[in-house]
C-alpha cells in the first residue's frame, strides 16, 4: 500500500504532456505518459536497453521509475548516472530498493541497500530527497528469510525439492506478512524491512 500511495502521488504530479520512464519494467504497465525500458524484448517494451546506458536524450524525462532494480546492476552508480542525464532539471526519481531478501538472479544479483544506503546513493547522485520511508514491512522481511531458511532446510536431504518447498513454506507462512502494518508503529521496524524506497528531486 505504501509502494501504490507513493507511486500514485508522484505520477499525478507529472505534467500532462510529460514523459516518464520505468526501468527494468518487465510486464508493469503503469501510465501512458510511462514508457517501459527493460533488458528483453517483450509486450509493452518501448525500450530494450540497460539502465548504465538508457537510450534517450539528455534532460527528456519528467520521471524515471527504477523499482527493485538497482540490486540487480553490476555498477548501479552508473546507472544513477544516466538516470540523472535523461532527467530534466527538477524532475522526479522513484527509487525502490530491496534490504532483507535472499538472493535471486534476474539474472544476476549484487546489491542490497539498507535505509542509509539508498538515501546515501541518490544524495551523491546530486538529488535532494523529497521523501523515504519503508516500500516493505520487516513483517515481510521475516518471512521472506524464514521461507528461504525452512526451504534449505528441508531440501538439505532432497535438494531436488527446493522450489516445491519453497512454494510450500511461502503459502504457510503467509499470514506473518499480514504483521506488516502492526511493525510499522514501531521506529525500529527499518532494522529488518524488506525494502526502501525514496522519492527525490534532480537539482537544478
Amino acid at each position: 500500500r505504501r509502494v501504490i500511495k507513493a507511486l500514485t502521488k508522484i505520477i499525478k504530479e507529472m505534467p500532462e504532456d510529460g514523459l516518464g520512464l520505468n526501468i527494468g519494467a518487465g510486464l508493469t504497465y503503469i501510465d501512458p505518459r510511462i514508457k517501459s525500458l527493460d533488458i528483453e524484448k517483450g509486450e509493452n517494451i518501448d525500450f530494450v536497453g540497460k539502465a548504465e546506458s538508457i537510450p534517450l536524450s539528455d534532460e527528456s524525462l519528467d520521471l524515471v521509475i527504477c523499482q527493485e532494480v538497482l540490486e540487480h546492476i553490476q555498477e548501479p552508480w552508473k546507472a544513477m548516472k544516466e538516470i540523472i542525464r535523461v532527467l530534466k532539471p527538477e524532475g522526479r526519481l522513484y527509487l525502490q530498493v530491496p534490504f532483507i531478501i535472499g538472493f535471486h538472479p534476474c539474472p544476476n544479483d549484487y546489491w542490497r541497500f539498507t535505509s542509509e544506503g539508498i538515501k546515501q546513493v541518490v544524495l551523491e547522485s546530486q538529488f535532494v530527497i523529497l521523501e523515504s520511508g519503508e516500500s516493505v514491512g520487516s513483517a515481510t522481511g521475516f518471512y521472506r528469510i524464514t521461507v528461504e531458511f525452512f526451504s534449505i532446510l528441508f531440501s538439505i536431504i532432497l535438494p531436488f525439492m527446493y522450489k516445491p518447498f519453497k512454494a510450500l513454506f511461502a503459502l504457510l507462512f503467509y499470514p506473518v506478512k499480514w504483521l506488516d502494518p502492526l511493525l510499522f508503529i514501531s521506529k525500529e521496524s527499518y532494522r529488518i524491512s524488506g525494502g526502501y524506497y525514496v522519492i527525490c528531486a534532480k537539482k537544478t
